[in-house]
């Protein structure tokens, strides 16, 4: 575990670091938090309260993930890091020939032609197969509790519910949209503390706990999800479910001043927190609320993001790979490339050679970083009718560019958002940590490491620090409680800085690590509903 003063909060916070020796469950919302913890009590491992977690989150947080979304994980077992990539592809009809033809230009936000086959049930069955000790069954069973019997809604839930509906009920228009505001807002969104259940919900979580996500792929529920989507007008068929498997994948990984920062490689973008801290270290930091070292940070993100935007995409489809991206000969060249001012990033050419996140970790040393998301939210704006299925929109994320390595193709990824984290040092796990929000994740990975490791804090201090954002160009938003001769002095180097107060703004995190001794330490995210469930 990282040095660190247990007692020193040197920024706003209500909360204290959590201490437990038998188990340990971290997520955004209490209620989540809770099926996992009993999942360990009742005899289950690390992997099953975090399968237990991720389909309670479905029910209890359904402004940021679904059943219809995709899933990403991280698996310390036995002395070994498992990736699993457990996000879907374009379905087989849907090419760029036909989205041209209908005057497109990008993918659109909502609707069914930003559907892509959803992966997170099949993550689940995959974790509990692979790594679990209870039947799926078992796993679910407080999820399909919670969607059945309801449960009361938490505050920062029903906030991004009550904006999400305000959005809808402008954006999303036709019959095929209905079933949505059925589902989630039939008169209005609900409040805090009231509460919400929903019978169909609960149903295809027992059809999929039953079957291990057979009938989700290949059953009714595929024939219900393809018979809905192709009658929107979208193309994901009965065959491009049931064709669907899950990416178990090696995890890649820079070293960062003796400790090693694990992600998930492309489609998934941990690439870009990767490369900037590979960039980054090349700096000697000692102040973290110093205006230099938030130039250095943002100027390192920005030149790592335009990379990923450029080169990231299914692994087969680009044109340079991850460890020409990763080598130490392109991070001295990038790093070059930061000045004493704000500058617009742009691509280089190396050498060639609305999504929740949660952490568990068990007395046996398995620890697991999980992350599933909807996208933007509630996603498409797509329910399939009767079952509680919110369908994603990932195909947004497709470029309709010709020849770029993200351009849309039958079966293939796309460049995706949601990435877990993970830390080591010298061969032994530290712990998984997550910040979850669409672009900010590389931001806030990049962040919550450079606390613990360059700035000495502990996990709930890490996550408490006020962040920044960059936006695009020289546009960088940061959190109103950052100290006000940062904003001053980064306008200064031609940043063009924005405060906000959006708390749905920043990313939303999740922190544990392990000493020595078998000691968890979690930290859990303060702009949210966040929680730490110990044993």
């Amino acid at each position: 575990m990282p040095n660190f003063d247990a007692l020193h909060y040197p920024y706003a916070s209500r909360r204290n670091v959590v201490y437990s020796k038998r188990g340990m469950v971290a997520t955004s919302q209490p209620l989540a938090a809770q099926a996992g913890l009993a999942v360990l009590q009742a005899g289950g491992n690390a992997i099953d309260a975090a399968v237990a977690t991720a389909a309670a989150l479905t029910v209890v947080e359904p402004t940021a993930n679904g059943i219809g979304g995709d899933a990403f994980a991280l698996v310390w077992h036995q002395g070994k890091l498992h990736g699993l990539n457990a996000s879907g592809p374009a379905p087989q009809t849907m090419t760029l020939e036909n989205l041209s033809a209908q005057g497109l230009t990008e993918v659109p936000k909502y609707g069914p032609l930003a559907v892509t086959v959803p992966g997170t049930p099949a993550a689940w069955a995959a974790l509990s197969k692979r790594f679990g000790r209870m039947p799926l069954a078992t796993s679910m069973a407080s999820a399909i509790e919670l969607a059945q019997s309801g449960f009361p809604v938490s505050p920062s839930v029903a906030f991004a519910w009550q904006q999400a509906t305000q959005v809808f009920r402008k954006q999303l228009q036709g019959e095929h949209f209905q079933h949505w505001f059925d589902t989630f807002a039939p008169e209005r969104a609900p409040m805090a503390g009231e509460v919400w259940r929903s019978a169909a919900h609960a149903q295809t979580l027992q059809s999929i706990a039953q079957t291990d996500a057979e009938s989700f792929y290949r059953g009714p529920l595929a024939e219900q999800i393809a018979a809905f989507v192709q009658s929107a007008g979208g193309h994901i068929g009965v065959k491009d479910l049931g064709d669907f498997a899950v990416d178990w994948c090696d995890p890649i990984s820079v070293n960062y001043r003796g400790y090693d920062v694990w992600e998930i490689p492309p489609n998934g973008h941990g690439l870009v927190a990767l490369m900037a801290l590979n960039i980054l270290k090349g700096f000697a930091f000692s102040e973290r609320d110093s205006v230099l070292t938030h130039h250095r940070q943002i100027e390192a993100m920005k030149l790592a993001f335009a990379d990923g935007f450029a080169h990231i995409g299914e692994p087969s489809h680009m044109r340079v790979s991850v460890a020409d991206l990763l080598s130490e000969g392109y991070a001295h060249e990038r790093r070059a490339c930061i000045g004493e001012r704000a500058s617009l990033p742009m691509p280089g050419e190396p050498a060639r050679g609305g999504t929740v996140y949660l952490s568990t970790a068990d007395s046996e040393g398995n620890m697991v970083s999980l992350i599933q998301s909807n996208y933007m939210g509630f996603g498409s704006g797509m329910v399939v009718p009767g079952t509680g299925i919110a369908l994603h929109n990932r195909g947004h994320n497709f470029s309709l560019k010709p020849g770029h390595p993200n351009c849309l193709a039958p079966g293939k990824r796309p460049y995706h958002t949601i990435i877990p984290g993970f830390l080591t040092k010298d061969g032994q796990a530290v712990g998984p940590f997550g910040v979850m929000g669409g672009f900010m994740q590389p931001q806030g990975h990049v962040q919550m490491v450079m606390n613990t490791v360059d700035f000495g804090l502990n996990p709930q201090a890490s996550l408490d620090a006020p962040r920044w954002e960059w936006e695009a160009a020289n546009r960088v938003n940061i959190e109103r409680a950052m100290p006000e001769h940062l904003y001053h002095g980064l306008a200064r180097l031609g940043h063009e800085v924005a405060w906000s107060n959006n708390r749905l703004a920043f990313g939303r995190g999740q922190i544990i690590w392990r000493d020595a001794h078998g000691v968890l330490c979690g930290g859990t995210e303060p702009r949210t509903d966040g929680a730490i469930a110990a044993w």
